[in-house]
């Protein structure tokens, strides 16, 4: 697992990033203080406080995650 934070602060950002995610077939968690929510579901994502960035649980190892990390770069907060 690899945890990294994301900013999903515009609706279109939102719809993109879960139809980016949606491709693989690993699980995604969106952590947002004590809430856990599904990542691949656009009304839990919207259940979140979009204003910061937020904890992405990313559940994939070796090559899977350096795919997924190619396809989130747009998300992504440093």
């Amino acid at each position: 697992m690899k945890t990294i934070k994301v900013s999903l602060n515009s609706i279109d950002k939102v719809k993109t990033f879960v139809n980016d995610i949606n491709r693989f077939d690993f699980d995604f968690d969106l952590v947002s203080g004590r809430y856990v929510i599904d990542a691949k579901s656009i009304m839990g994502i919207f259940s979140l406080d979009l204003s910061k960035p937020i904890d992405l649980n990313i559940h994939a190892e070796g090559d899977k995650l350096d795919e997924v990390m190619s396809v989130l770069k747009t998300y992504e907060v440093k």
